[in-house]
């Protein structure tokens, strides 16, 4: 009798994507809590856009977030300081059908990788990345970065920040990215709804996590994450919804003099009707700019898919333009091209 093989995607589940390698954050580092989400959703992604597992790659740069290709059963590259895009680029050019998931800092990302980022963003190959965004240097022992609070000190800040920090948001905006999201560690949930976003989205899908540095710059994000406070500081954007936020539901954005504005619905003849509602996809992208920049203690900030407005991602543009040239160029080959107009031999 024949036999058959079954031929039958497999199904794949978190376990999967477990490395038997041990973990070696601190103990109450925001990275555990992403690690987590990103085993837990990559089955999800493989079933919806029909990936076996090796089709997974995890690219990383320096810092502590750049240990996750060891943490992650796929296959990885960990590259040298700042140039995680540049790598995931070329891994994505020369086969697309990889799922590319670069794993950076905010160091990482935006001091020495900060003219690779920006690109990566414009650019706008079919890759993930994650930007871990604990506003510190963490595994060289709490230098400041370029995302550190000005006036705050740190081992390099003794007088304390005297720049502007960055907004990574900004920087993607800025430089005409198509999709930008923010999440905090401490909601595995959300985490894992917008990495799915992301890898559902044909480009650039840069996700910015708000995670914490336990050692060296410890509840950084405190007013946004913490227990008392974080309902009033987060507000969670869903497309087509109203963006109201706050513990009783009642506060919400509206737009006023082309300025985002926190009003209370109910005072001030304030309905739901007034509140701006999410709109990701539209290529203007001034509402969302301004979304993007807004920071507690003034405005909550803005968590989930902030922008996601749809293009020809880039490495389709350049395989579509090499199918070009080969059915127009009349050369077929080298040899072709070698013979081709006035040849001569020298005896």
């Amino acid at each position: 009798m024949e036999n058959k093989i079954d031929t039958k995607p497999v199904k794949l589940t978190r376990e999967d994507f477990e490395s038997d390698q041990m973990v070696k954050w601190c103990p109450g580092c925001g990275d555990h809590a992403i690690l987590r989400s990103v085993e837990a959703v990559f089955p999800t992604i493989g079933e919806r856009l029909g990936l076996k597992k090796e089709d997974f790659v995890v690219v990383s740069g320096i810092g502590c977030s750049s240990r996750f290709p060891y943490y992650m059963n796929t296959y990885g590259f960990h590259g040298i300081h700042g140039r995680a895009a540049v790598l995931a680029t070329g891994i994505k050019l020369t086969n697309p059908k990889l799922n590319v998931w670069v794993i950076s800092g905010d160091g990482d990302s935006m001091a020495i990788g900060g003219n690779h980022f920006i690109h990566a963003a414009r650019r706008n190959v079919d890759m993930n990345y994650l930007m871990f965004n604990n506003r510190i240097y963490g595994l060289t022992k709490g230098q400041y970065s370029p995302t550190t609070y000005k006036g705050q000190k740190t081992k390099t800040s003794p007088q304390g920040v005297f720049e502007e920090p960055f907004n990574p948001g900004e920087l993607v905006i800025g430089a005409k990215g198509r999709f930008f999201a923010r999440v905090v560690d401490t909601n595995p949930k959300l985490m894992q709804k917008t990495f799915i976003e992301a890898a559902m989205f044909k480009g650039t899908s840069i996700v910015e996590i708000l995670a914490n540095c336990v050692i060296f710059n410890n509840k950084t994000h405190g007013l946004i994450t913490g227990k008392d406070t974080k309902d009033d500081y987060q507000l969670i954007l869903e497309a087509g919804k109203p963006m109201i936020f706050g513990k009783e539901k009642n506060k919400g954005i509206i737009l006023q003099n082309n300025k985002l504005k926190v009003v209370t619905i109910g005072e001030d003849g304030i309905t739901e009707d007034d509140i701006l509602v999410h709109d990701p996809t539209t290529k203007d992208a001034g509402i969302h700019m301004m979304l993007a920049s807004m920071q507690a203690p003034d405005y909550p900030v803005a968590l989930g898919v902030i922008r996601a407005v749809p293009e020809k991602p880039f490495e389709q543009i350049i395989w579509d333009t090499i199918e070009h040239e080969k059915e127009v160029s009349p050369y077929k080959n080298v040899d072709d091209l070698l013979n081709s107009g006035n040849t001569w031999e020298i005896d």
